[in-house]
């Protein structure tokens, strides 16, 4: 448990610090961070649950004000504005990345966690997000859906950037993975 703990904690604290680094605004108000790789990283690593609760905690911190988010943003208005169905989102992210990797952890790492990776952090974020540009955007699904595509690039990016760090942490300290651990 206090392992557990541990673990959620310093994945929230990556995702935020990820943050941290240089991003830039589209014009519609939507920052390009890497924050979505830690949230790929939560769930290749820690697995479904301990990612979910990893990206939960976060996200209870940014709405108690800290501005943990990209561009120093911070409070409940993030929750309501057009990046707030990816930060809903981020949570079935790590979620399904991690059950992914749950899933098939008797495969080789390096492609079940580039596949989960995009699963996750691609296709179900995007899912949640979309949804949530149209209706704060009062926008079509398939105009919100357009306005996103830029992001993709940089996503897949992302998405190979964590799979390759997750086989890397499985190669240095095999068991490390919480995501092929009997939970």
């Amino acid at each position: 448990m206090e392992k557990t703990v541990t673990h959620v904690a310093l994945f929230a604290a990556i995702i935020a610090v990820l943050g941290l680094l240089p991003n830039f605004q589209l014009g519609f108000g939507v920052p390009i961070s890497a924050q979505s790789l830690g949230v790929m990283l939560a769930g290749t690593v820690l697995g479904a649950k301990r990612g979910a609760l990893a990206v939960m905690l976060l996200l209870l911190v940014v709405a108690l004000g800290l501005p943990l988010l990209a561009g120093g943003r911070g409070g409940l208005g993030v929750f309501v504005g057009p990046t707030a169905g990816f930060l809903w989102g981020w949570i079935a992210a790590a979620f399904v990345t991690g059950w992914v990797m749950e899933r098939w952890s008797s495969a080789p790492v390096l492609p079940v966690a580039a596949l989960a990776s995009v699963l996750g952090g691609i296709v179900v974020l995007y899912a949640f997000g979309i949804a949530g540009m149209a209706m704060v955007l009062q926008k079509s699904l398939p105009e919100a859906a357009l306005l996103v595509t830029a992001f993709i690039p940089g996503d897949l990016i992302k998405a190979a950037i964590a799979a390759a760090l997750t086989a890397s942490l499985a190669r240095a300290r095999p068991g490390s993975l919480m995501s092929r651990r009997a939970s």
